[in-house]
């Protein structure tokens, strides 16, 4: 978004279409040598994380074209900046 100048739609979009690539090769990889296993060790922890996954994509995709850019870039920044925070305070 601030390297090519593209709206925040656009570089969403095209995040998601380069990252898929690598999801796919990181998925056959894991299922290969059998590290999925603590998914299930953890079942509670993953289902609660994938539900809030899904429901996060599927509540960004009914939004998108409804927020102008002028809303969605400043709370980008806030979301990236809590990030940043709760990694650096991180023990």
């Amino acid at each position: 978004m601030l390297l090519f100048g593209e709206d925040i739609k656009t570089a969403g979009s095209l995040s998601l279409l380069v990252s898929l690539p690598t999801m796919l090769v990181a998925f056959a990889r894991y299922s290969r040598d059998g590290s999925f296993a603590v998914l299930g060790a953890n079942l509670r922890f993953t289902m609660v994380t994938a539900a809030g996954s899904i429901a996060g994509a599927i509540l960004g995709g009914l939004l998108l074209g409804v927020f102008p850019d002028l809303v969605l870039i400043p709370l980008l920044a806030v979301i990236l900046l809590a990030s940043v925070v709760k990694l650096v305070r991180h023990d």
